[in-house]
């Protein structure tokens, strides 16, 4: 497993008492780095497939997807331990569920820990957990591994959010204020992990979406520290979160679809989900920006943490909002450099908005140009169709 330093910041702006903040970002990846150059060429051997057609359109897929490199838990050595796993057809959850289990707690620990490690404060200041992975299934779940592993104390209060796809990571950050803020001085550790072992298959004509999975998707964990009022001496907050929301589209709910059968997890997305985004982003954010008296003029002197579920929902987001390009460079890098990470993409996103940010604050300050808005929005999309989205405030600011 891997991970990764972030930039160093200066002394937070003022918090609003009460609301809750995250005070650390963590993520950790799995050793496995594959270019997206030489994706065809392994996917096709190691599934033993030698269809031309489907050859060319994921080749076409790779590039379409605007993704380099992603990092991956299936490897050349997990495939002749299990080489079912390439074979159309047969029973293989069990040994799907082996791998992604010990994947998905080994990445939550390691990325844990980088996150507490830039937080500041013991372990044992931490009272709640909130785990997020669509990429498991056990009872006891992830969330206690993920604990044991870290070596919480038995009393930490647990959460566990279970297949709630792209949108998890937002979820999980909404969910984490609301214990925030409800818990005086109570700190809570995010966390996500995912890996696709989970649906991993070979190429075939019948599902066309395998190869949009094959060219999009990658693993790893990210992780948060989220609490209210920072003890300044120590902590660092990086973001207030002023108001969270989710909301579901009626009727939907086919338009993303999984279902975890003998052969892993099955996935489908509709060609209109990049529609039903654009038709429907413009009013939810609108309903979280009025809350602080923001408009559709203020769009542009925001900040945006989308999470990137394919550069198709991201174009769609940038034409509906008349977005500048630049608004949303910080889910591209991340969909660039990491893939469609489901519930995690969202943590490397706010981990490139922070680095803009700095950078920005340091030529405005160069430049004395006028500072853009503190206030931004978090966004991500997920099975129901499901809107989750939180108003955010920018709380670093550059020494």
């Amino acid at each position: 497993m891997g991970s990764e330093e972030e930039p160093k910041e200066g002394f937070p702006k003022m918090v609003n008492p009460g609301k809750a903040t995250i005070l650390a970002l963590g993520k950790a990846f799995p050793h496995q780095l594959v270019m997206q150059e030489f994706l065809v060429d392994g996917y096709f051997k190691n599934t033993n497939c030698d269809d031309p057609d489907l050859r060319k359109k994921l080749s076409r897929l790779c590039k379409t997807t605007t993704v380099k490199t992603r990092y991956v838990v299936m490897s050349e050595e997990i495939l002749k331990q299990y080489p079912e796993l390439a074979i159309e057809g047969l029973p293989t959850v069990k040994q799907r569920l082996d791998i992604c289990n010990d994947a998905v707690t080994e990445m939550a620990v390691e990325a844990s820990r980088v996150c507490i490690k830039k937080w500041g404060r013991p372990i044992s200041d931490l009272t709640h957990l909130v785990y997020v992975s669509s990429s498991e299934a056990r009872l006891p779940g992830g969330d206690l591994y993920l604990a044991k592993g870290l070596g919480l104390s038995p009393e930490t209060q647990r959460v566990m959010l279970y297949f709630m796809g792209c949108s998890g990571g937002a979820a999980g950050l909404r969910v984490a204020k609301d214990i925030a803020e409800n818990n005086p001085g109570s700190r809570i550790l995010l966390a996500t992990s995912e890996t696709t072992i989970i649906g991993f298959k070979p190429p075939s004509a019948d599902r066309p979406y395998d190869l949009v999975g094959a060219a999009l998707f990658g693993d790893g964990a990210g992780a948060m520290i989220i609490g209210s009022d920072p003890v300044l001496s120590i902590e660092r907050p990086l973001f207030e979160l002023h108001t969270a929301i989710q909301n579901f589209l009626p009727d939907t709910e086919k338009t993303i679809d999984g279902k975890l059968t003998e052969e892993g997890i099955s996935f489908k997305l509709a060609r209109e989900l990049p529609q039903i985004i654009e038709d429907n982003v413009e009013n939810f954010c609108e309903k979280l920006m009025a809350t602080v008296g923001l408009t559709d003029k203020d769009y542009n002197k925001m900040f945006w943490a989308v999470h990137p579920g394919g550069p198709a929902i991201l174009n769609r987001i940038e034409k509906r909002l008349d977005l500048l390009p630049e608004k949303l460079s910080a889910s591209r890098r991340a969909l660039m450099d990491y893939g469609n990470a489901s519930s995690n993409t969202i943590v490397y996103v706010l981990e490139y908005m922070r680095e803009e940010i700095l950078k920005k604050q340091q030529q405005q300050k160069k430049e004395c140009q006028e500072e853009e808005s503190e206030w931004g929005l978090i966004l991500a999309f997920g099975p129901g169709v499901t809107f989750e989205g939180i108003l955010a405030r920018n709380l670093t600011v550059k020494e």
